[in-house]
């Protein structure tokens, strides 16, 4: 049946006053859709039936000393882990690294969520136990990667847009269902690209239409708009690029009545570019980085679950540290993939014999990232292996 959508009179946020730094004042009441035979009865506001579900699980996940574990890599990605360490990309392969990282004992304690790749979601661990079901045991939200990768952004500075939103409706159903409670949505934006305001506002547009999807079938948004580390530019340069994506992105997730209170963030932090000389402290980049969040965020947004970026395990936890020496309106925490899994995967092998070192490896750096979560670590004691950075040029997921 044809249906008519309206706005229900609410305060209207203008783009100029939201890019000034003003408060952002969400709109109290969301899309409504009536249909006109039914109109008194028909009465739906958006996501009403999971807004009380996304505010909780958005605060489970960010809670204190707790935060993502991302092992939502691709198959293709994984295989290139995998290749690393002498292992061929087959589906048992990747069940035996994925069942060693989920059954870590009292991984839970250090791990609020885990991102799962869409294989991982329907998988079972080598012993026949769903991982859906032992992450849930460990009182780890399930969560689920919905976008389908970046592509060419025609019109553009040799930029990319990200796909996915075809489907992502009855996909992100289909994964609740399977018990998912939060999705992940990564878009790009690069520097020495520009970037263009073209990128810039398609990466905002994306984000927030995924957002309000996933909302209204149950899943908690991590909006990701991962500023790439590529590129010879300072630090004050991705604080720049930095402010203004994070304007586009919030003006659009109001525009599209996306609640706030249930989703999460997922940025970068502000470092200089990877290739640039002159290299930040962890003060420098908690400095900028708390700058940011305190002029774009707004502070109903429960938590900042920062990305890693190809920065060393050890780097990624000194910055995440030092941001968390004062208190925050915020949960500032992390969302790391290789900066927990870079040690464990080496150590491990490919070995079964090695599954205890592994994940005594990865337990290691949850405990460390939790710490700094709290504000608490030192650094002492870390591994040269720690310390070396993995940043790819030009990396894909």
């Amino acid at each position: 049946m044809a249906s008519a959508s309206f706005l229900k009179s609410s305060p209207v946020l203008d783009k100029s006053e939201w890019v000034k730094g003003q408060t952002l004042r969400q709109p109290s009441f969301s899309v409504v859709r009536c249909h006109p035979a039914t109109a008194a009865s028909a009465l739906t506001i958006r996501a009403g039936s999971y807004a009380d579900e996304l505010v909780k699980t958005a605060k489970t996940v960010a809670s204190p000393g707790r935060g993502i574990l991302a092992m939502d890599e691709s198959n293709a990605t994984c295989g290139k882990r995998l290749a690393s360490i002498g292992l061929e990309n087959t589906e048992a392969n990747r069940q035996a690294y994925r069942t060693l990282l989920v059954t870590a004992p009292g991984l839970g304690q250090y791990i609020s969520g885990a991102i799962l790749f869409e294989e991982t979601l329907y998988q079972s661990t080598t012993d026949g136990k769903k991982i859906v079901d032992i992450l849930v045991e460990q009182k780890i939200v399930p969560g689920i990667k919905v976008d389908k990768g970046l592509v060419p952004l025609a019109g553009s500075n040799n930029e990319s847009w990200c796909q996915g939103l075809d489907g992502l409706a009855s996909r992100t159903a289909a994964y609740y269902q399977q018990g998912a409670r939060f999705a992940k949505w990564r878009t790009v934006v690069s520097i020495p690209n520009g970037p263009s305001a073209l990128a810039v506002k398609e990466a905002a547009w994306g984000l927030a239409r995924y957002a309000a999807i996933s909302q209204d079938n149950g899943l908690v948004p991590i909006v990701e708009p991962e500023i790439l580390l590529d590129g010879e530019h300072g630090i004050d340069r991705t604080f720049e690029v930095a402010l203004k994506v994070w304007s586009e992105v919030f003006f659009y997730l109001a525009e599209n009545n996306v609640l706030f209170e249930g989703i999460l963030l997922k940025p970068s932090m502000v470092t200089p570019g990877a290739e640039c000389k002159e290299r930040a402290t962890p003060q420098q980049v908690a400095d900028y980085t708390l700058k940011l969040l305190h002029r774009r965020i707004p502070p109903s947004v429960p938590g900042i679950m920062f990305l890693s970026g190809g920065q060393s395990e050890v780097e990624a936890t000194l910055n995440l540290n030092a941001m968390n020496q004062s208190p925050h309106p915020w949960h500032v925490s992390f969302s790391y993939a290789r900066a927990l899994q870079n040690t464990c995967l080496k150590t491990w092998g490919g070995r079964p014999e090695n599954v205890k070192a592994a994940q005594d490896a990865l337990l290691l750096r949850a405990n460390a990232n939790s710490l700094a979560q709290l504000g608490k670590y030192t650094g002492e004691g870390e591994s040269e292996e720690a310390k070396k950075g993995m940043f790819v040029k030009g990396y894909v997921y």
